[in-house]
Protein backbone atom coordinates (compact mmCIF):
# COMPACT_ATOMS: atom_id res chain seq x y z
CA UNK A 1 0.00 0.00 0.00
CA UNK A 2 2.85 2.43 0.84
CA UNK A 3 4.48 1.82 -2.54
CA UNK A 4 1.14 2.27 -4.30
CA UNK A 5 0.59 5.59 -2.52
CA UNK A 6 4.04 6.82 -3.58
CA UNK A 7 3.34 5.91 -7.19
CA UNK A 8 -0.02 7.71 -7.10
CA UNK A 9 1.53 10.81 -5.54
CA UNK A 10 4.23 10.91 -8.19
CA UNK A 11 1.62 10.53 -10.93
CA UNK A 12 -0.40 13.41 -9.49
CA UNK A 13 2.70 15.61 -9.31
CA UNK A 14 3.38 15.58 -13.07
CA UNK A 15 0.42 15.43 -15.46
CA UNK A 16 0.54 13.14 -18.49
CA UNK A 17 1.54 14.49 -21.86
CA UNK A 18 -1.13 16.28 -23.87
CA UNK A 19 -1.31 18.07 -27.21
CA UNK A 20 1.37 20.62 -28.05
CA UNK A 21 3.06 21.79 -24.88
CA UNK A 22 0.17 20.93 -22.58
CA UNK A 23 2.53 18.67 -20.67
CA UNK A 24 4.37 21.84 -19.61
CA UNK A 25 1.42 23.67 -18.07
CA UNK A 26 2.22 22.54 -14.52
CA UNK A 27 5.78 23.82 -15.02
CA UNK A 28 4.61 27.15 -16.45
CA UNK A 29 2.36 27.61 -13.42
CA UNK A 30 5.00 26.49 -10.90
CA UNK A 31 7.42 29.38 -11.59
CA UNK A 32 9.89 28.52 -8.82
CA UNK A 33 12.05 25.41 -8.37
CA UNK A 34 15.05 24.18 -6.40
CA UNK A 35 18.30 23.23 -8.17
CA UNK A 36 20.69 21.00 -6.20
CA UNK A 37 24.36 20.53 -7.08
CA UNK A 38 25.80 17.78 -4.91
CA UNK A 39 28.58 15.27 -5.33
CA UNK A 40 32.05 14.37 -4.11
CA UNK A 41 33.25 17.86 -5.08
CA UNK A 42 31.57 18.97 -1.83
CA UNK A 43 34.46 17.32 0.05
CA UNK A 44 37.22 19.72 -1.07
CA UNK A 45 34.49 22.39 -0.79
CA UNK A 46 35.79 24.59 -3.58
CA UNK A 47 32.95 24.30 -6.07
CA UNK A 48 31.84 21.71 -8.61
CA UNK A 49 34.57 22.63 -11.15
CA UNK A 50 37.41 21.98 -8.69
CA UNK A 51 38.72 18.96 -10.64
CA UNK A 52 39.07 21.03 -13.80
CA UNK A 53 40.07 24.35 -12.26
CA UNK A 54 42.86 22.86 -10.15
CA UNK A 55 43.85 20.29 -12.81
CA UNK A 56 43.42 17.38 -10.41
CA UNK A 57 44.14 14.12 -12.28
CA UNK A 58 41.62 11.28 -12.12
CA UNK A 59 43.78 9.11 -9.87
CA UNK A 60 44.00 11.91 -7.26
CA UNK A 61 40.37 12.97 -7.55
CA UNK A 62 38.83 9.48 -7.29
CA UNK A 63 39.80 9.05 -3.60
CA UNK A 64 37.22 11.70 -2.67
CA UNK A 65 34.63 8.99 -3.36
CA UNK A 66 36.14 6.89 -0.57
CA UNK A 67 35.51 9.81 1.82
CA UNK A 68 31.89 10.41 0.79
CA UNK A 69 29.82 9.58 3.86
CA UNK A 70 27.00 12.13 4.22
CA UNK A 71 25.70 11.13 7.62
CA UNK A 72 23.65 14.33 7.83
CA UNK A 73 21.73 13.66 4.62
CA UNK A 74 17.97 13.68 5.12
CA UNK A 75 15.88 13.52 1.96
CA UNK A 76 12.72 14.56 3.80
CA UNK A 77 14.46 17.69 5.10
CA UNK A 78 15.58 18.64 1.60
CA UNK A 79 12.09 18.17 0.15
CA UNK A 80 10.56 19.93 3.14
CA UNK A 81 12.89 22.91 2.72
CA UNK A 82 11.89 23.24 -0.93
CA UNK A 83 8.22 23.20 0.07
CA UNK A 84 8.70 25.72 2.88
CA UNK A 85 10.53 28.01 0.41
CA UNK A 86 7.48 27.98 -1.85
CA UNK A 87 9.27 25.97 -4.52
CA UNK A 88 7.09 23.78 -6.72
CA UNK A 89 9.65 21.36 -8.21
CA UNK A 90 13.22 20.14 -7.75
CA UNK A 91 16.13 19.24 -10.06
CA UNK A 92 19.25 17.47 -8.71
CA UNK A 93 22.56 16.53 -10.30
CA UNK A 94 22.58 12.80 -11.05
CA UNK A 95 26.10 13.13 -12.52
CA UNK A 96 28.14 16.29 -12.91
CA UNK A 97 31.20 16.89 -15.12
CA UNK A 98 33.44 14.96 -12.71
CA UNK A 99 31.63 11.75 -13.73
CA UNK A 100 30.57 10.65 -10.25
CA UNK A 101 27.03 9.19 -10.19
CA UNK A 102 24.77 9.89 -7.21
CA UNK A 103 22.62 6.89 -8.20
CA UNK A 104 23.00 3.13 -8.43
CA UNK A 105 24.06 2.95 -12.08
CA UNK A 106 24.78 -0.56 -13.30
CA UNK A 107 27.19 0.88 -15.88
CA UNK A 108 29.90 2.16 -13.53
CA UNK A 109 31.51 1.47 -10.16
CA UNK A 110 32.13 5.20 -9.71
CA UNK A 111 28.89 5.84 -7.85
CA UNK A 112 27.41 6.75 -4.48
CA UNK A 113 26.36 3.21 -3.44
CA UNK A 114 30.06 2.22 -3.56
CA UNK A 115 31.08 4.96 -1.11
CA UNK A 116 31.03 4.77 2.71
CA UNK A 117 27.59 6.42 2.49
CA UNK A 118 26.45 3.39 0.51
CA UNK A 119 23.14 4.76 -0.76
CA UNK A 120 21.32 5.62 -3.96
CA UNK A 121 20.56 9.22 -3.04
CA UNK A 122 18.31 9.80 -6.03
CA UNK A 123 16.11 6.92 -4.92
CA UNK A 124 15.80 8.34 -1.42
CA UNK A 125 15.06 11.82 -2.73
CA UNK A 126 12.49 10.58 -5.24
CA UNK A 127 10.57 8.91 -2.42
CA UNK A 128 10.71 12.03 -0.25
CA UNK A 129 9.56 14.25 -3.11
CA UNK A 130 6.68 11.89 -3.90
CA UNK A 131 5.52 12.15 -0.28
CA UNK A 132 5.62 15.96 -0.57
CA UNK A 133 3.90 15.87 -3.99
CA UNK A 134 6.97 17.73 -5.30
CA UNK A 135 7.86 16.99 -8.96
CA UNK A 136 11.47 15.82 -9.26
CA UNK A 137 13.84 16.10 -12.21
CA UNK A 138 17.41 15.02 -12.88
CA UNK A 139 20.37 17.00 -14.17
CA UNK A 140 22.76 14.94 -16.29
CA UNK A 141 26.17 16.10 -17.53
CA UNK A 142 27.03 14.88 -21.02
CA UNK A 143 30.60 16.03 -20.44
CA UNK A 144 32.63 13.59 -18.33
CA UNK A 145 36.17 14.30 -17.06
CA UNK A 146 36.44 10.84 -15.49
CA UNK A 147 35.24 8.29 -18.04
CA UNK A 148 38.16 7.23 -20.30
CA UNK A 149 35.92 6.69 -23.32
CA UNK A 150 34.88 10.34 -23.35
CA UNK A 151 38.33 11.21 -24.75
CA UNK A 152 39.43 7.90 -26.27
CA UNK A 153 36.35 6.20 -27.74
CA UNK A 154 33.48 8.63 -28.11
CA UNK A 155 31.00 6.14 -29.70
CA UNK A 156 31.53 3.84 -26.71
CA UNK A 157 31.00 6.80 -24.37
CA UNK A 158 27.74 7.62 -26.17
CA UNK A 159 26.51 4.11 -25.39
CA UNK A 160 27.41 4.75 -21.75
CA UNK A 161 25.63 8.12 -21.59
CA UNK A 162 22.52 6.79 -23.35
CA UNK A 163 22.54 3.84 -20.97
CA UNK A 164 22.73 6.03 -17.87
CA UNK A 165 19.93 8.28 -19.12
CA UNK A 166 17.86 5.15 -19.77
CA UNK A 167 18.50 4.08 -16.16
CA UNK A 168 17.32 7.47 -14.90
CA UNK A 169 14.17 7.23 -17.02
CA UNK A 170 13.25 3.73 -15.90
CA UNK A 171 14.33 3.42 -12.27
CA UNK A 172 12.84 6.41 -10.46
CA UNK A 173 9.17 6.64 -11.31
CA UNK A 174 7.59 9.60 -13.05
CA UNK A 175 10.18 12.28 -13.86
CA UNK A 176 9.33 15.95 -14.13
CA UNK A 177 12.44 17.26 -15.91
CA UNK A 178 15.61 16.05 -17.62
CA UNK A 179 18.14 18.85 -17.40
CA UNK A 180 21.17 18.31 -19.64
CA UNK A 181 24.45 20.20 -19.39
CA UNK A 182 28.02 20.00 -20.67
CA UNK A 183 27.29 19.43 -24.33
CA UNK A 184 29.45 22.26 -25.64
CA UNK A 185 32.48 20.18 -26.69
CA UNK A 186 30.48 18.31 -29.35
CA UNK A 187 27.73 19.10 -31.83
CA UNK A 188 24.14 17.95 -31.48
CA UNK A 189 24.82 15.50 -34.30
CA UNK A 190 27.82 14.07 -32.43
CA UNK A 191 25.70 13.63 -29.34
CA UNK A 192 22.88 12.07 -31.40
CA UNK A 193 20.74 14.50 -29.46
CA UNK A 194 17.61 13.92 -31.52
CA UNK A 195 17.81 10.19 -30.81
CA UNK A 196 18.51 10.89 -27.14
CA UNK A 197 15.44 13.09 -26.73
CA UNK A 198 13.32 10.64 -28.73
CA UNK A 199 14.36 7.81 -26.38
CA UNK A 200 13.54 9.94 -23.35
CA UNK A 201 10.06 10.79 -24.64
CA UNK A 202 9.35 7.12 -25.28
CA UNK A 203 10.37 6.18 -21.74
CA UNK A 204 8.95 9.27 -20.00
CA UNK A 205 6.22 10.74 -22.24
CA UNK A 206 5.41 13.67 -19.96
CA UNK A 207 8.93 14.73 -19.07
CA UNK A 208 10.16 18.24 -19.84
CA UNK A 209 13.60 18.43 -21.51
CA UNK A 210 15.86 21.47 -21.58
CA UNK A 211 17.91 22.76 -24.52
CA UNK A 212 21.45 21.79 -23.50
CA UNK A 213 21.73 18.50 -25.34
CA UNK A 214 22.15 20.55 -28.52
CA UNK A 215 18.51 20.54 -29.68
CA UNK A 216 15.89 23.12 -28.61
CA UNK A 217 13.57 20.59 -26.90
CA UNK A 218 11.07 22.24 -24.54
CA UNK A 219 12.69 25.33 -23.05
CA UNK A 220 15.73 27.63 -22.89
CA UNK A 221 18.10 27.96 -19.94
CA UNK A 222 19.74 31.35 -19.35
CA UNK A 223 22.30 30.94 -16.57
CA UNK A 224 23.06 33.40 -13.77
CA UNK A 225 21.21 36.13 -15.65
CA UNK A 226 17.68 37.37 -16.24
CA UNK A 227 16.91 38.23 -19.86
CA UNK A 228 16.00 41.83 -20.54
CA UNK A 229 12.70 40.66 -22.02
CA UNK A 230 10.84 37.44 -22.82
CA UNK A 231 12.55 35.11 -25.30
CA UNK A 232 10.13 35.52 -28.18
CA UNK A 233 7.41 33.55 -26.44
CA UNK A 234 9.61 30.48 -25.94
CA UNK A 235 9.47 28.92 -22.46
CA UNK A 236 12.58 29.68 -20.41
CA UNK A 237 14.04 29.19 -16.97
CA UNK A 238 16.82 31.17 -15.35
CA UNK A 239 19.09 29.01 -13.18
CA UNK A 240 20.91 30.99 -10.52
CA UNK A 241 22.99 30.54 -7.37
CA UNK A 242 22.38 32.07 -3.94
CA UNK A 243 26.07 32.93 -3.66
CA UNK A 244 28.51 32.62 -6.57
CA UNK A 245 28.92 28.82 -6.58
CA UNK A 246 26.86 25.85 -7.69
CA UNK A 247 28.58 23.14 -5.64
CA UNK A 248 29.44 23.76 -2.00
CA UNK A 249 32.23 26.29 -1.68
CA UNK A 250 33.26 27.02 1.90
CA UNK A 251 35.11 30.17 0.87
CA UNK A 252 32.21 31.76 -1.04
CA UNK A 253 30.45 34.11 1.36
CA UNK A 254 29.00 36.35 -1.36
CA UNK A 255 25.36 35.67 -0.54
CA UNK A 256 22.51 37.45 -2.24
CA UNK A 257 20.13 38.96 0.28
CA UNK A 258 16.58 37.70 0.72
CA UNK A 259 15.37 40.99 -0.72
CA UNK A 260 17.52 40.49 -3.82
CA UNK A 261 16.32 36.90 -4.26
CA UNK A 262 12.64 37.86 -4.01
CA UNK A 263 13.14 40.62 -6.56
CA UNK A 264 15.00 38.26 -8.89
CA UNK A 265 12.08 35.82 -8.70
CA UNK A 266 9.62 38.61 -9.42
CA UNK A 267 11.74 39.95 -12.28
CA UNK A 268 11.89 36.50 -13.88
CA UNK A 269 8.17 35.84 -13.53
CA UNK A 270 7.24 39.32 -14.78
CA UNK A 271 9.05 38.46 -18.03
CA UNK A 272 7.34 35.08 -18.41
CA UNK A 273 10.07 32.80 -17.06
CA UNK A 274 10.76 30.36 -14.23
CA UNK A 275 13.50 30.60 -11.60
CA UNK A 276 15.52 27.49 -10.67
CA UNK A 277 17.40 28.61 -7.56
CA UNK A 278 20.40 26.52 -6.54
CA UNK A 279 21.66 25.13 -3.27
CA UNK A 280 24.93 23.24 -2.92
CA UNK A 281 24.73 20.94 0.13
CA UNK A 282 27.82 20.25 2.19
CA UNK A 283 29.70 16.95 2.08
CA UNK A 284 27.85 15.72 5.17
CA UNK A 285 24.52 16.16 3.36
CA UNK A 286 23.35 19.22 5.27
CA UNK A 287 22.39 22.52 3.68
CA UNK A 288 24.22 25.51 5.07
CA UNK A 289 22.16 27.83 7.30
CA UNK A 290 22.72 30.89 5.12
CA UNK A 291 20.77 29.13 2.35
CA UNK A 292 18.09 27.79 4.70
CA UNK A 293 17.48 31.22 6.21
CA UNK A 294 17.01 32.88 2.83
CA UNK A 295 14.83 30.14 1.37
CA UNK A 296 12.49 30.11 4.37
CA UNK A 297 12.21 33.91 4.21
CA UNK A 298 11.26 33.67 0.54
CA UNK A 299 8.63 31.13 1.54
CA UNK A 300 7.18 33.52 4.12
CA UNK A 301 6.86 36.23 1.47
CA UNK A 302 5.24 33.76 -0.93
CA UNK A 303 2.70 32.65 1.69
CA UNK A 304 0.99 36.02 1.41
CA UNK A 305 2.06 37.07 -2.09
CA UNK A 306 2.18 33.76 -3.96
CA UNK A 307 -1.02 34.58 -5.82
CA UNK A 308 1.01 37.15 -7.78
CA UNK A 309 3.58 34.49 -8.78
CA UNK A 310 2.05 31.04 -9.25
CA UNK A 311 -0.09 30.56 -12.32
CA UNK A 312 0.58 34.06 -13.60
CA UNK A 313 1.94 35.29 -16.89
CA UNK A 314 4.48 37.95 -17.72
CA UNK A 315 2.95 41.37 -17.23
CA UNK A 316 2.14 43.87 -19.98
CA UNK A 317 4.58 46.42 -18.55
CA UNK A 318 8.28 46.42 -19.31
CA UNK A 319 10.46 46.83 -16.19
CA UNK A 320 9.58 50.12 -14.53
CA UNK A 321 11.28 52.34 -11.95
CA UNK A 322 8.56 51.39 -9.47
CA UNK A 323 9.06 47.64 -10.00
CA UNK A 324 7.44 44.88 -12.07
CA UNK A 325 4.02 43.55 -13.07
CA UNK A 326 2.50 40.08 -13.40
CA UNK A 327 -0.96 39.19 -14.68
CA UNK A 328 -3.60 36.51 -14.12
CA UNK A 329 -6.81 35.96 -16.06
CA UNK A 330 -9.72 34.96 -13.86
CA UNK A 331 -13.35 34.10 -14.57
CA UNK A 332 -16.01 36.23 -16.29
CA UNK A 333 -13.47 38.13 -18.37
CA UNK A 334 -11.75 39.70 -15.39
CA UNK A 335 -8.01 40.26 -15.27
CA UNK A 336 -5.88 40.80 -12.19
CA UNK A 337 -2.76 42.90 -12.55
CA UNK A 338 -0.23 42.55 -9.75
CA UNK A 339 1.97 45.59 -9.31
CA UNK A 340 5.19 44.58 -7.53
CA UNK A 341 6.42 47.78 -5.89
CA UNK A 342 10.13 47.72 -5.11
CA UNK A 343 10.31 51.37 -4.09
CA UNK A 344 7.50 53.40 -2.54
CA UNK A 345 7.92 57.20 -2.23
CA UNK A 346 7.61 58.84 1.18
CA UNK A 347 4.22 60.18 0.09
CA UNK A 348 2.97 56.60 -0.22
CA UNK A 349 1.54 57.32 -3.67
CA UNK A 350 2.83 55.32 -6.62
CA UNK A 351 2.01 56.42 -10.16
CA UNK A 352 1.55 53.72 -12.80
CA UNK A 353 1.72 55.26 -16.27
CA UNK A 354 0.37 53.73 -19.45
CA UNK A 355 -2.53 51.53 -18.28
CA UNK A 356 -5.49 52.04 -20.64
CA UNK A 357 -7.89 49.66 -18.83
CA UNK A 358 -10.46 50.84 -16.31
CA UNK A 359 -9.51 49.72 -12.81
CA UNK A 360 -12.46 48.51 -10.72
CA UNK A 361 -10.79 47.62 -7.46
CA UNK A 362 -7.34 47.64 -5.85
CA UNK A 363 -6.12 45.88 -2.71
CA UNK A 364 -2.97 45.04 -0.77
CA UNK A 365 -2.24 41.38 -1.46
CA UNK A 366 -0.57 40.71 1.90
CA UNK A 367 -3.50 42.01 4.00
CA UNK A 368 -6.51 42.21 1.69
CA UNK A 369 -6.92 45.89 2.63
CA UNK A 370 -8.55 48.08 0.00
CA UNK A 371 -6.16 50.51 -1.70
CA UNK A 372 -7.33 53.95 -2.68
CA UNK A 373 -6.69 54.93 -6.30
CA UNK A 374 -7.60 57.41 -8.96
CA UNK A 375 -7.23 57.32 -12.74
CA UNK A 376 -6.61 60.19 -15.12
CA UNK A 377 -6.40 58.89 -18.66
CA UNK A 378 -3.66 56.28 -18.65
CA UNK A 379 -2.25 57.41 -15.31
CA UNK A 380 -3.14 55.28 -12.27
CA UNK A 381 -2.19 56.55 -8.82
CA UNK A 382 -2.18 54.07 -5.94
CA UNK A 383 -2.24 55.19 -2.28
CA UNK A 384 -0.26 52.36 -0.67
CA UNK A 385 -1.14 51.66 3.01
CA UNK A 386 1.79 51.42 5.39
CA UNK A 387 0.56 48.24 7.07
CA UNK A 388 1.60 45.11 5.22
CA UNK A 389 4.42 46.65 3.19
CA UNK A 390 7.44 44.49 2.41
CA UNK A 391 10.97 45.90 2.14
CA UNK A 392 11.54 43.48 -0.74
CA UNK A 393 8.32 43.83 -2.72
CA UNK A 394 4.90 45.21 -1.79
CA UNK A 395 2.23 43.75 -4.08
CA UNK A 396 -0.89 45.68 -5.04
CA UNK A 397 -3.53 43.75 -6.99
CA UNK A 398 -5.97 45.54 -9.27
CA UNK A 399 -9.02 44.16 -11.04
CA UNK A 400 -9.77 45.15 -14.64
CA UNK A 401 -11.82 43.78 -17.52
CA UNK A 402 -10.49 42.18 -20.69
CA UNK A 403 -6.95 42.04 -21.98
CA UNK A 404 -4.51 44.53 -20.43
CA UNK A 405 -3.90 47.48 -22.72
CA UNK A 406 -0.70 49.33 -22.00
CA UNK A 407 0.62 52.31 -23.89
CA UNK A 408 4.32 53.09 -23.89
CA UNK A 409 5.15 54.21 -20.38
CA UNK A 410 8.21 56.46 -20.62
CA UNK A 411 10.55 56.97 -17.69
CA UNK A 412 9.92 60.30 -16.02
CA UNK A 413 12.04 62.46 -13.71
CA UNK A 414 12.10 62.08 -9.94
CA UNK A 415 11.15 64.86 -7.54
CA UNK A 416 14.47 66.63 -8.15
CA UNK A 417 14.16 66.43 -11.92
CA UNK A 418 16.79 63.68 -12.32
CA UNK A 419 16.33 60.71 -14.61
CA UNK A 420 18.06 57.44 -13.68
CA UNK A 421 18.09 55.07 -16.62
CA UNK A 422 19.05 51.74 -15.05
CA UNK A 423 20.18 48.72 -17.04
CA UNK A 424 17.11 46.64 -16.23
CA UNK A 425 14.87 49.36 -17.67
CA UNK A 426 16.67 49.32 -21.03
CA UNK A 427 15.62 47.67 -24.26
CA UNK A 428 18.63 45.75 -25.54
CA UNK A 429 18.95 45.39 -29.32
CA UNK A 430 21.28 42.92 -31.01
CA UNK A 431 22.80 39.46 -30.74
CA UNK A 432 25.16 39.40 -27.76
CA UNK A 433 24.45 42.21 -25.28
CA UNK A 434 22.00 41.42 -22.50
CA UNK A 435 20.93 42.48 -19.05
CA UNK A 436 22.86 40.39 -16.52
CA UNK A 437 23.64 40.11 -12.81
CA UNK A 438 19.97 40.27 -11.82
CA UNK A 439 19.41 43.45 -13.77
CA UNK A 440 22.54 45.16 -12.54
CA UNK A 441 24.12 45.96 -15.88
CA UNK A 442 24.12 45.51 -19.63
CA UNK A 443 26.97 43.08 -20.31
CA UNK A 444 28.22 40.44 -22.75
CA UNK A 445 28.38 43.40 -25.14
CA UNK A 446 30.79 41.82 -27.62
CA UNK A 447 29.09 42.90 -30.85
CA UNK A 448 29.67 46.55 -31.76
CA UNK A 449 26.39 46.64 -33.70
CA UNK A 450 24.36 46.03 -30.51
CA UNK A 451 22.84 49.03 -28.75
CA UNK A 452 20.45 49.92 -25.92
CA UNK A 453 17.54 52.33 -25.66
CA UNK A 454 15.22 53.89 -23.10
CA UNK A 455 12.07 55.96 -23.62
CA UNK A 456 11.91 59.05 -21.38
CA UNK A 457 9.49 61.87 -20.70
CA UNK A 458 10.60 65.42 -19.94
CA UNK A 459 7.93 67.76 -18.60
CA UNK A 460 9.91 70.86 -19.49
CA UNK A 461 12.76 71.81 -21.78
CA UNK A 462 16.18 72.40 -20.26
CA UNK A 463 19.86 71.56 -20.13
CA UNK A 464 20.95 68.23 -18.66
CA UNK A 465 24.30 66.84 -17.60
CA UNK A 466 24.81 63.32 -18.96
CA UNK A 467 26.72 60.75 -16.87
CA UNK A 468 27.38 57.06 -17.58
CA UNK A 469 28.18 54.49 -14.87
CA UNK A 470 30.45 51.95 -16.62
CA UNK A 471 33.01 49.25 -15.93
CA UNK A 472 35.68 47.67 -18.11
CA UNK A 473 38.67 45.48 -17.35
CA UNK A 474 42.11 46.87 -18.22
CA UNK A 475 43.17 45.99 -21.74
CA UNK A 476 39.66 46.09 -23.17
CA UNK A 477 38.94 49.80 -22.80
CA UNK A 478 38.87 52.37 -25.57
CA UNK A 479 35.49 51.80 -27.23
CA UNK A 480 34.01 55.05 -28.45
CA UNK A 481 30.25 55.43 -28.32
CA UNK A 482 27.53 58.00 -28.72
CA UNK A 483 24.56 58.88 -26.57
CA UNK A 484 21.68 60.35 -28.53
CA UNK A 485 18.60 61.86 -26.89
CA UNK A 486 16.11 62.96 -29.49
CA UNK A 487 18.19 65.02 -31.90
CA UNK A 488 20.91 65.87 -29.36
CA UNK A 489 24.14 63.91 -29.25
CA UNK A 490 27.27 63.47 -27.13
CA UNK A 491 30.21 61.07 -27.45
CA UNK A 492 32.16 59.13 -24.86
CA UNK A 493 35.10 56.75 -24.52
CA UNK A 494 35.04 53.67 -22.31
CA UNK A 495 37.57 53.94 -19.49
CA UNK A 496 39.44 51.05 -17.89
CA UNK A 497 38.39 50.32 -14.31
CA UNK A 498 39.55 47.66 -11.88
CA UNK A 499 37.41 45.01 -13.57
CA UNK A 500 33.99 44.20 -14.98
CA UNK A 501 32.31 44.84 -11.60
CA UNK A 502 34.20 48.03 -10.72
CA UNK A 503 31.99 50.90 -11.86
CA UNK A 504 32.97 54.52 -12.26
CA UNK A 505 30.89 57.54 -13.20
CA UNK A 506 32.00 59.13 -16.45
CA UNK A 507 30.62 62.65 -17.17
CA UNK A 508 29.93 63.06 -20.90
CA UNK A 509 28.83 66.69 -21.09
CA UNK A 510 25.71 68.79 -21.30
CA UNK A 511 22.80 68.54 -23.72
CA UNK A 512 19.91 70.92 -24.38
CA UNK A 513 16.75 68.83 -24.50
CA UNK A 514 13.14 69.68 -25.42
CA UNK A 515 10.07 68.73 -23.43
CA UNK A 516 8.17 65.64 -24.52
CA UNK A 517 8.79 61.93 -25.08
CA UNK A 518 12.30 61.14 -26.28
CA UNK A 519 14.36 58.03 -27.10
CA UNK A 520 17.74 57.69 -25.40
CA UNK A 521 20.23 55.48 -27.27
CA UNK A 522 23.72 54.28 -26.36
CA UNK A 523 25.44 52.98 -29.48
CA UNK A 524 29.10 51.93 -30.00
CA UNK A 525 31.06 53.69 -32.73
CA UNK A 526 34.38 51.81 -32.67
CA UNK A 527 35.32 48.80 -30.52
CA UNK A 528 39.09 48.09 -30.46
CA UNK A 529 38.84 45.32 -27.82
CA UNK A 530 36.63 42.26 -27.51
CA UNK A 531 33.79 44.03 -25.64
CA UNK A 532 32.19 47.45 -25.36
CA UNK A 533 31.70 47.85 -21.59
CA UNK A 534 29.46 46.88 -18.71
CA UNK A 535 26.83 49.62 -18.54
CA UNK A 536 25.13 50.04 -15.17
CA UNK A 537 23.22 53.27 -15.56
CA UNK A 538 22.86 56.47 -17.55
CA UNK A 539 21.83 59.56 -15.61
CA UNK A 540 20.43 62.91 -16.67
CA UNK A 541 20.68 65.75 -14.15
CA UNK A 542 19.16 69.22 -14.80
Amino acid sequence: MRKLCLVLLAALAVPAVGQGDAHMQWWRDAKFGMFIHWGIYAIPARGEWVMHNEQIPVEKYEPFAKQFNPTGFNAEEWAGLAKSAGMKYMVITSKHHDGFSLFDSKLTDYKAPNTPGGKDYLKLLSRACARENLPLGFYYSLLDWHHPDYRNDFPAYLDYAFGQVRELCTGYGKLAVLWFDGGWEHSAADWKADDLVKMIRQLQPGVIVNDRSGVPADYSTPEQTVPGRSLGGRPWETCMTINGSWGYNAGDQNYKSTEDLIRILVDVVSKGGNLLLNVGPRADGTIQPEFVERLKAMGEWLKVNGESIYGTEGGPFAPQPWGRCTVKRVNKGRTYLYFHLFDIPESGTVEIRGLANQVWRAWMLSTGERVGFDQDGTSLRLAVPEEGRSPADTVIAVSTSGEPRVEAAPIGPDGDGNLKLAADLAEVHGSSARVENSGGNVGFWTDASDYVTWIIRLDRAGEYNVTVAQACEPGTAGTTYEVTIGNARVEGTVKATGGWADYVDVPLGRLSLPAGTLTVTVRPLKMPGFAVMNLKELRLAP
